[in-house]
């Protein structure tokens, strides 16, 4: 077998899949489940033996076959274990700890203290807690962030292994609870972070002890001397600074948002991370430099996986770079060992031992998008290029030598022969000293365009390779991404070295140093002009839902069956390539383009609470599938000096996900209640991941963050419309009535109010919800005293302001009457919500509470007669009346909830 360790690899994947789905995860904590499989992987291994024995080779690889997929469904039941007992997260589980209160953590530092836009930042490994009078021994991670203000001291200077105790309220990193949303908290976990906190004054963090320096505690002091060189080595060009921060050393922190989009719009994101692409451009430096000062093979590549081990350890042990240096150091051994490597086989002995080391890795997105890529790349790419464009490549090395020409194939030498020939007809008037470098220049320009078309024809493979775990993990679509590549990754591939040469430079002979990188700097600025180019082109990136499963595993059936079919001899290679070619690319097609209906039920009106954090968000869909989305969320606006530098955003990690996992494309109305943060901020992520009819805003309000929504709404042609008070609409039955505001159109209030919310009304047959936005009890008290009871009546109140004892207020409870009271409310928010004494008004009037900070999304769907309420992560109790409860299956962002 040509490529033995690919369908190992592929058996043992499958095994850790079996062992993570439904069927088996349940029993995966079981001491019998667990003998079972080592029975059964040790009966299949000795039956293999046996078989081997007696000359039945078949019987023998399908009891091999069954090995490695038991073997893969033991790792994975091994792998979810549960945690150790001192772990932080079984700790706050078991009830032993609460995080209500400022607790004293101690722990080491893990690196050295990172440098932020904003302040600093530090990742301790914790040892214990001090609680409720006692020493608590508990393990994990703790991510601790200080915000710097200019006439506040700085935390005391600590550095790598340093033992620290800090005061600090910590908490559970933010996790949305809506169908689709970005789940933090298992990203963070991967990361090693699992408590997030903010120093509140440099005083509370303490140095306890200093411990000697160690290898981790070297190099993670070298990496910050590193970054403190880019900066001062760029302090004229900042921007390229953080760029070169992220190239070199995987530090995203100085990339400004902006400039981060402009880089997934153009397709070219992957230059910023530190990774396979990286890994490799340092790799072949390093062995071209090996063979240019003419050692041998052997200290060639100890020479080259010697240093390339130091770089790696500089910037990290992350899971990509460690991947793509297994991946470098399996080829360079293997290519010592044998004297053609197959790099398919060696992906998947690659994958194999991180999957035996780590078996959870399967289903991290990074790992899939890391060996898709290579995949594409050795079981089509290479394949292809190697039998339509290498010939010639190879053809032109020494073309003039006519007696090399028997050596290569027909194709290659009458390439030769016409090449000498075209080469003869042009330089032929010239003299011979420049005939001779015309002709030179005539082959090395077809050398560059033969590895443009093999880079071109990479990329091609890999946008379209990638496709649907892109749309699945991003949903976006990059059409720019071949053209933007065969700019950036050469110009990444030389920053990257040049880069490090630049540092090694600079720190040997700084002014030496600082003269290199102006180069550098204008090169690194040249790449963010290239992406902010193609970024500027809205036609070439644009959003999508997900494909299904069942379409993503049959686009991987056609890439499995292309990639088989480039490998086969002819004559069946030509035409089964071409079929599953044809295949493939009609399931792209239907990936990139999306044409499936969305999701909503016919006949009924809908509406879903979201869970954004503090702040609110609300999706409707009337009976006839008209969609409206009433605010977005809203995050931190930014940071001392850096505005650009924005927070967590709803709309693009909550609210957007949650229609793409519905399969919208495109709303009908975007609603915005008033221009407060929490409730605009996430605006801007819709309307430009989404085809957006009509903008609807209440009162106009001088406000930047109002105007440069209302600007992108122009710009994208989405008309803005004002409602106020009296207007109405009517959509498939269901009866819209704006209650509030008052004010009339064209008088522009100085700033935002709670007050100035939009309060609308929907009433359907025999049913009516109420939505206030943030209106306070003034405004409760006017509509309350201008409308009649019956106007008013609401079975489901969104309960106004995230549950202030401001709003929804006796009188206001009275005349609407509510059977079920919704507040939306972030986890924990620092303002209280829902206030106490509103909790106790409502279950003074018999109102059933629901919450999307405890029960996530709330999903409200009614035909007029009879209501369905279901919640994501759990509805408290029965609803009675005509309430019906539904539940909701479990999953993985709901296990995460319960941590």
């Amino acid at each position: 077998m040509k490529l033995p360790a690919v369908p190992i690899a592929a058996l043992f994947a499958g095994g850790i899949a079996l062992g993570l789905s439904p069927f088996i995860a349940p029993h995966a904590t079981s001491n019998a489940f667990l003998v079972i499989c080592f029975v059964w992987a040790g009966a299949s291994l000795l039956a293999g033996f046996l078989l081997v024995k007696l000359n039945r080779l078949f019987p023998a690889a399908a009891a091999s076959c069954i090995c490695w997929m038991v073997l893969g469904v033991l790792g994975a039941c091994l792998a979810e274990q549960p945690r150790p007992r001192h772990h932080v997260l079984s700790q706050i589980e078991s009830g032993r700890l609460a995080l209500k209160s400022p607790l004293r953590w101690h722990g080491q530092l893990r690196d050295e203290p990172t440098k932020l836009p904003w302040g600093y930042g530090y990742e301790i490994a914790l040892s214990g807690v001090e609680y409720e009078g006692a020493w608590i021994p508990v393990t994990g991670g703790l991510r601790l962030s200080f915000t710097t203000h200019p006439q506040q001291p700085l935390p005391p200077e600590v550095h790598a292994g340093d033992e620290l105790s800090v005061l600090t309220q910590a908490k559970l990193p933010q996790v949305f609870k809506d169908d689709g949303a970005f789940d933090r908290r298992e990203y963070l976990a991967q990361q090693g972070i699992d408590l997030v906190a903010t120093l509140r004054a440099p005083e509370l963090l303490e140095r306890v002890s200093s411990t000697p320096p160690t290898i981790g505690s070297r190099l993670a002091r070298t990496r910050q001397r590193l970054r403190e060189a880019i900066d001062q080595l760029f302090s004229a060009t900042p921007q390229a600074a953080g760029v070169l921060r992220a190239m070199l050393l995987g530090d995203r922190h100085f990339v400004d948002q902006a400039e981060a989009t402009d880089f997934q719009k153009a397709g070219v994101y992957h230059v910023l991370v530190v990774a396979g692409l990286h890994v490799g451009a340092i790799a072949m430096v390093l062995f071209w430099a090996g063979r240019r000062l003419r050692l041998s093979p052997l200290v060639t590549i100890l020479f080259t996986l010697t240093l390339l081990s130091a770089y790696v350890a500089v910037v990290e042990q992350r899971p990509p770079v460690m991947r793509a240096a297994l991946m470098t150091a399996l080829v360079l051994i293997g290519s010592f060992f044998f004297r053609r490597l197959d790099l398919l086989n060696s992906a998947a002995l690659a994958a194999l031992l991180l999957l035996v080391a780590k078996p959870l890795a399967l289903r991290d997105s990074s790992f899939q998008l890391t060996f898709l890529a290579i995949g594409c790349i050795a079981g089509i790419a290479a394949p292809w290029l190697d039998r339509a464009l290498q010939p010639y490549v190879r053809a032109l090395r020494g073309w003039r030598d006519v007696t090399r020409d028997a050596s290569q194939e027909p194709r290659a030498a009458q390439f030769r022969i016409d090449l000498r020939s075209l080469a003869r007809w042009i330089t032929s008037p010239l003299p011979a000293r420049a005939g001779t470098m015309t002709g030179d220049l005539l082959a090395g320009s077809l050398a560059f365009a033969l590895r443009a078309c093999e880079l071109l024809v990479i990329t091609m493979v890999l946008q379209i390779g990638m496709l649907p775990l892109m749309a699945r993990d991003f949903h976006r679509v990059t059409l720019a991404g071949p053209a933007a590549n065969l700019l950036a990754v050469p110009v990444m591939s030389a920053l990257v070295p040049l880069g490090f040469l630049t540092l090694l430079v600079g720190s040997l002979v700084p002014a030496l140093g600082k003269l290199l990188a102006v180069p550098i700097g204008w090169l690194t600025l040249f790449l963010v002009h290239v992406a902010q180019w193609f970024a500027h082109f809205p036609a070439w990136s644009y959003r999508i839902p997900g494909p299904a499963l069942g379409l993503t595993l049959f686009f991987f059936l056609a890439a499995i069956m292309l990639a088989a079919a480039i490998r086969m001899p002819p004559p069946w290679r030509n035409w089964m390539s071409r079929a599953w070619l044809c295949v493939l690319l009609a399931a792209a097609l239907l990936v990139a383009i999306y044409p499936f209906a969305p999701q909503w039920s016919k006949g009924k009106l809908e509406v879903s609470v979201l869970d954004v954090g503090q702040g609110d968000s609300l999706f409707i869909v009337s009976p006839g599938g008209k969609t409206m989305l009433i605010d977005g969320g809203g995050a931190f606006a930014g940071f001392p000096g850096r505005e650009e530098h924005n927070g967590i955003d709803p709309g693009e990690d909550a609210v957007s996900p949650y229609l793409w996992s519905r399969g919208f494309q495109k709303l009908d109305v975007v609603a915005l209640t008033h221009a407060h943060q929490d409730h605009l901020g996430g605006l801007t992520a819709i309307l430009e991941n989404f085809r957006v009819a009509e903008l609807w805003i209440g009162r106009e309000v001088s406000s930047v963050a109002l105007g440069k929504l209302e600007e992108l709404a122009r710009r994208k042609n989405i008309p803005i419309q004002h409602e106020l008070r009296g207007k109405t609409f009517s959509w498939d039955g269901v009866d819209g009535e704006f209650l509030w505001p008052t004010t009339p159109p064209g008088e522009v209030a100085p700033s935002a109010k709670n007050n100035d919310s939009l309060v609308l009304r929907l009433h359907y047959l025999d049913r009516a919800i109420l939505l206030p936005g943030d209106a306070e009890k003034q405004v409760e008290h006017e509509i309350v005293a201008e409308n009649r009871q019956e106007d008013l009546r609401a079975d489901v109140l969104k309960v106004g302001h995230h549950g202030s004892k401001n709003s929804t207020t006796p009188e206001f409870l009275d005349a609407v009457r509510p059977a079920i009271g919704i507040i939306s409310a972030g986890a924990e928010n620092p303002y209280g919500h829902p206030s106490p004494e509103l909790l106790e008004r409502l279950e003074n009037a018999n109102v059933r509470i629901l919450r999307t900070d405890r029960d996530g999304a709330v999903h409200i769907l009614t035909d007029g007669k009879k209501w369905e309420i279901s919640c994501y992560a759990r509805c408290p109790e029965s609803l009675s009346g005509n309430v019906s409860a539904k539940a909701e299956k479990p999953n993985q962002q709901q296990q995460n909830e319960k941590q």
